[in-house]
């Protein structure tokens, strides 16, 4: 027959055994759960890079057209400048 001390022993190592079961687990169930976190995160960060080389491309197409868009309204500027100044010597 087991002493009460052999028996608490026993249930000391029980306990420990159920311990470190459900600390793995744990552990276990957030090394997914930052798993997939990250792969959420680099989701994200893919999106928002395309999203970014997108708005950047627009931004060069918008300006190369209000350079246009600038050119052509000083060009019809003078047009109109030297027809005054025409008109007004004719």
């Amino acid at each position: 027959m087991a002493s009460a001390a052999e028996r608490a022993v026993q249930r000391l190592d029980q306990a420990l055994r159920q311990l470190e079961e459900a600390v793995e687990e744990k552990v276990g169930g957030l090394t997914q759960g930052v798993a997939t976190e990250i792969q959420t995160l680099n989701a994200d960060r893919a999106r928002l890079a395309e999203s970014l080389d997108r708005s950047e491309s627009r931004v060069r197409r918008l300006d190369n057209v209000n350079r246009d868009v600038s050119r052509r309204l000083v060009m019809a500027m003078e047009t109109i400048r030297a027809a005054l100044a025409s008109d007004g010597k004719g």
